[in-house]
């Protein structure tokens, strides 16, 4: 599996620290898993904002076909 290195100020390292420790977890899969939601929730809204153009655009498309 492929790694990857992050650089964090003191404050933001002691927050996910506190952070993991609160939900009884890792750093690593701490941080592992936010990037991976907001990965995630880019691909949603992404997905939500074609969606919407798509349906807004209907009709148009529908004539100009």
């Amino acid at each position: 599996m492929a790694g990857l290195n992050l650089r964090f100020t003191e404050e933001e390292l002691d927050a996910l620290r506190e952070r993991a420790h609160a939900e009884g977890r890792s750093m690593q899969a701490f941080a592992h898993d936010a990037v991976i939601s907001a990965i995630n929730e880019h691909s949603r809204l992404f997905n939500e904002a074609a969606e919407h153009v798509l349906k807004a655009s209907e009709e148009l498309n529908r004539r100009l076909a």
